[in-house]
């Protein structure tokens, strides 16, 4: 929060680097979880020593992403639309035009809170479905920042009201859909390996219409960054209902692997993706 409200963003954003290095190498927060992620995803890629550069990389990307954030109250939106640029947005322009909507997906990808604060910028009416942090004071001060940006907060505890109410007004839902989801999540594949999801964005997306556009930001050598609308992901509506949400699941799953395998050094590793395992089948 300090950086950037006594240095312009830019430069604060690069200095905000050391952080992340020092969190990696000196800290070494989570850094097992982040080399352990690393290795199950890429360890037939990628040798040891590359694994741990992605893994530095990662944490210096957070550090950065964290005083964008922290700058949403300052940054104009004229600033937002200039320091990201928006490819595939046709593809979300399309689907609003058929008027149920549409359901954002993204991951911990990039400067993802710069994501949302840049979308609304360029006129995508957005609200975001957003989790209560353990912290109060942190909680209020992460959705006033959010508030600052012009993203309409829906909140969990109303997450289904909420979000059909945003649907009906022909708005975009956003959600975070990369973390683990225990007992609650259907399993698809996640780099190879079975991964609980959250089901709700696809259970939304059968129940109201609204497509699923996966969207993911990231960032370019000189600060700035491009945010990347992929074509719309369609519900049936005639296939059967709980195939229908595992389907839905796994290609906005595979979407964001696609663009981890592009950036892997722009994705969060920190959290344990892969915590819960699917229950053991007994034979019969």
């Amino acid at each position: 929060m300090w950086l950037p409200s006594v240095l312009p963003l830019k430069l604060s954003v690069k200095m905000s680097a050391v952080l992340g290095i020092v969190a990696f190498d000196a800290v070494r927060i989570r850094r097992r979880v982040t080399l352990e992620n690393l290795e199950r995803a890429f360890g037939g890629v990628y040798s040891p020593r590359k694994r741990r550069g992605i893994g530095r990389r990662s944490y210096v990307n957070f550090a950065k992403s964290m005083v964008e954030f922290a700058a949403l109250g300052k940054v104009s939106r004229s600033d937002l639309v200039r320091l990201v640029e928006m490819k595939g947005k046709h593809h979300l322009d399309g689907a609003l035009e058929k008027g149920k909507g549409a359901i954002i997906i993204t991951g911990h990808y990039g400067s993802w809170e710069f994501l949302g604060a840049s979308a609304v910028a360029a006129g995508i009416p957005a609200d975001f479905l957003v989790g209560a942090q353990s912290n109060r004071l942190v909680n209020s001060l992460m959705n006033d920042l959010r508030r600052k940006a012009g993203i309409g907060i829906i909140r969990r505890g109303a997450a289904i009201r909420g979000i059909f109410a945003s649907l009906k007004r022909n708005r975009v839902v956003a959600l975070l859909s990369d973390q683990d989801a225990r007992r609650h999540g259907v399993f698809v594949d996640f780099f190879g390996t079975p991964a609980s999801t959250y089901p709700g964005a696809a259970q939304f997306s059968l129940r109201s219409g609204a497509p699923i556009i996966f969207c993911y930001i990231a960032r370019r050598k000189d600060e700035t960054h491009e945010a990347v609308f992929l074509p719309p992901i369609e519900p049936d509506p005639s296939a059967a209902k709980e195939g229908e949400i595992l389907r839905l699941t796994a290609a906005h799953v595979k979407a964001l692997e696609d663009a981890v395998r592009l950036h892997p050094d722009q994705y969060f590793w920190a959290h344990k993706r892969w915590k819960t395992k699917p229950a053991a089948r007994t034979a019969r």
